[in-house]
């Protein structure tokens, strides 16, 4: 279990520290949409929702699947450019202009990764291209709600003007409340490049990954990176190169962009948050039982991230849905997981500000 990147042929120059203004943007909506996935950044999303313009929070509402989850490739869009020899610009204008340069594609496929659960890391059809992958995408978009599926309809039936709002949103979100914290940020994320940079001149990729973060090895005899999560993936850098891009607000998030075709990248925190007050003995007995069976552990992972139905868990875990639901059943009786109806849909999800009293590791772990 976990991501793996095969790095055969790696040239050392080809891998390179370089904080990205975008991602750190697409980090921040994050960070707004989940708060409770970030506790030490409390103050700041206080702050910045108390002045935030009430149209452009309505618009954050949108299209919030692209960044509530975790936050989409969109946001590293050097990536995707198919040399695979990009890096992130240095400003957000010069990152926007990298988005643009990836095809309507490319665009949607990225877009619709969290929603519709498309193959990520294999090569196959995207739903511009595919009418039955289409049907699906806007299928698993209505399980989201009314407007995620509208959002999503207009996306495949007009990606150049969804991509237009796209970049439109993000220059208003920098106006508001982006630029200033950039000005404070990226100051630390350009210290820790630097020192990433030196660790990778004078001793070695396998230090660096160390430096990133301890759940990174390398097996330099496999010529295989691992990155220890609880999801499945692989990537290769081919005779492309490898990024490690550094986050500020990203904590506990450590991410790895294996699309296929497409250069991974290292997206790790700098720094940490403390967390909460831990929760009575009685409550950590229960809640520690209740996490204690590693499918449940598995389906936390998920219901981190976004709300899903009960027949969504058992279609990702290959199960029954009774099975889903008697797991299901033991961490709701644990206050774990909360429930809600859409419609005709009952979508679970973790609380995670609970689960973070229960310790720093299992919150890492889950959310990794």
């Amino acid at each position: 279990m976990g991501v793996y990147i095969d790095i055969a042929g790696l040239r050392p120059e080809r891998v390179v520290a370089v904080p990205s203004p975008l991602a750190e943007l697409g980090m921040a909506l994050h960070a707004l949409s989940e708060p409770g996935h970030h506790p030490g950044l409390q103050g700041w999303v206080t702050g910045v929702t108390a002045r935030l313009d009430p149209h452009l929070a309505d618009r954050m509402c949108e299209a919030d699947f692209l960044w509530r989850t975790t936050f989409s490739d969109l946001f590293l869009p050097c990536a995707g450019i198919p040399d695979g020899a990009a890096l992130p610009g240095a400003t957000l204008a010069e990152e926007l202009d990298l988005l643009d340069k990836l095809s309507d594609e490319q665009f949607v496929d990225a877009a619709l990764e969290f929603t519709c659960a498309l193959p990520y890391s294999v090569p196959g059809p995207g739903p511009l291209g595919d009418a039955a992958l289409r049907r699906r995408a806007l299928e698993l978009a209505a399980a989201r709600g009314p407007q995620q599926l509208r959002f999503s309809e207009r996306l495949l039936a007009d990606p150049p003007r969804i991509r237009g709002w796209f970049r439109q949103f993000l220059q208003d979100c920098d106006e508001a409340f982006f630029a200033e914290a950039w000005s404070r940020l990226r100051h630390q994320l350009a210290a820790d490049t630097r020192h990433k940079t030196d660790l990778l001149r004078r001793k070695g990729l396998a230090e660096a990954l160390s430096a990133v973060s301890p759940a990174v090895t390398l097996d330099e005899r496999a010529q295989r990176i691992t990155v220890d999560k609880l999801g499945d993936g692989r990537t290769v850098t081919g005779e492309g190169g490898l990024l490690l891009v550094p986050t500020s607000l990203g904590w506990p998030h450590l991410m790895v962009l294996h699309r296929y075709a497409w250069q991974p990248v290292l997206h790790y925190p700098v720094g940490s948050a403390e967390l909460a007050t831990p929760p009575t003995v009685e409550q950590l007995t229960l809640r520690l039982t209740a996490l204690s069976h590693p499918v449940r552990m598995r389906i936390c992972r998920h219901l981190a991230r976004s709300a899903y139905t009960t027949s969504e868990l058992a279609q990702v875990h290959g199960m029954t849905a009774p099975e889903i639901s008697r797991h299901l059943g033991v961490l709701k009786k644990a206050g774990l997981v909360t429930t809600r109806r859409r419609g005709r849909y009952v979508l679970h999800q973790l609380d995670v500000t609970v689960v973070a009293r229960l310790g720093s590791d299992f919150l890492e772990g889950i959310l990794r």
